[in-house]
């Protein structure tokens, strides 16, 4: 993969991120989540629970102890016994999204921060325009702290806070051309211990790592309480996907590659041999990835930094389960 520094202007509005035609869309779309969690606040999100609302949904008999206001009085009138009335309560659901912001993820053409950034931006939009629970994390930001968030927001408002908190304060300090190592697991680890209630995590990242993503699978999967409902996006370049786009960029013979996080070099002949070595590790290591996650009810999906934002978020966000 070839690298090019993604420094991209912080955009002024939603718009600029996004292009109204796509915000129209958002704004009708939903998270989706296939667990039941239970909200702190009232939202706008039907909850398979029973509570107080102003929509009826049943009746069961009085038991001592019950509020006396939902009695029905017109039902004891015509039975002589006690019924109360039973609504169907609205909660809120906690959407946190992380994006990985390595030096690796402004590797590739288009860059893959960048598609990331949109996605983030589109689906914590979509849960603030719902009254959810918003959160946005961000991992291995060079020069800064491994794990980086924002307080949780709620309403349509928050979007201006995720667009600067992504494009400026997720982003290496000006002039910082330092390589440090990220060190995704513990930072996912540190991401489950700090989570605030339940909800669904959307984690958008190359996933690139040879770490053992095991434990903080565990960790996402399995937390005190019922963990998260988790969905991993892997974004990787063409170049990644296929080397052999790259040779017209010179990724061709004898040559010299630096890993952009670790600083590590090795003179490598690139050759079809060398290729398809490269694609089957690559292969055998998506395939682990997708293996883990599917095992412990995590969902999976890889795509290409040069795929449509609006097709992936309506497409197959949608058809996997994470909005409708």
């Amino acid at each position: 993969m070839l690298y090019a520094p993604s420094r991209p202007s912080t955009p002024a509005t939603l718009e600029e991120a996004l292009g109204a035609d796509l915000i129209g869309i958002l704004g009708n779309m939903r998270l989706r989540s296939r667990k039941v969690f239970a909200g702190k606040l009232p939202g706008e999100r039907r909850s398979k629970r029973r509570g107080q609302s102003v929509e009826f949904d049943d009746f069961r008999e009085y038991v001592r102890g019950d509020d006396l206001r939902h009695i029905d009085w017109n039902v004891y009138a015509r039975l002589e016994r006690l019924f109360l009335k039973l609504f169907l309560e609205e909660e809120d659901l906690a959407l946190h999204v992380a994006v990985d912001c390595s030096r690796s993820m402004e590797a590739g053409r288009p860059p893959k921060i960048d598609l990331a950034r949109r996605l983030a931006v589109a689906i914590a939009y979509v849960g603030l325009c719902n009254q959810d629970r918003v959160g946005v994390w961000a991992l291995g930001v060079p020069g800064r702290p491994p794990l980086l968030r924002t307080a949780p927001m709620r309403g349509r408002g928050g979007v201006n806070r995720v667009l600067e908190f992504l494009y400026r304060q997720a982003a290496a300090p000006a002039g910082d051309v330092t390589s440090n190592r990220p060190e995704l697991v513990p930072a996912l680890m540190r991401l489950a211990r700090a989570r605030v209630g339940k909800g669904v995590l959307v984690v958008i990242s190359d996933f690139l790592t040879d770490e053992d993503l095991t434990p903080a699978l565990n960790a996402l999967a399995f937390a005190r309480g019922g963990g998260f409902d988790t969905m991993l996006v892997q974004v990787l370049s063409p170049g990644e996907i296929d080397p052999a786009t790259e040779a017209e960029a010179g990724l061709l013979g004898d040559v010299m590659l630096t890993d952009v996080e670790s600083g590590r070099t090795a003179e490598v002949t690139i050759s079809p041999a060398v290729i398809a070595l490269y694609r089957k590790r690559l292969t055998d290591h998506n395939r682990l990835l997708a293996k883990l996650a599917s095992s412990r009810g995590i969902g999976y999906v890889q795509l290409p930094s040069d795929a449509k934002a609006r097709e992936v978020l309506t497409g197959t966000l949608r058809r996997r389960g994470v909005l409708s």
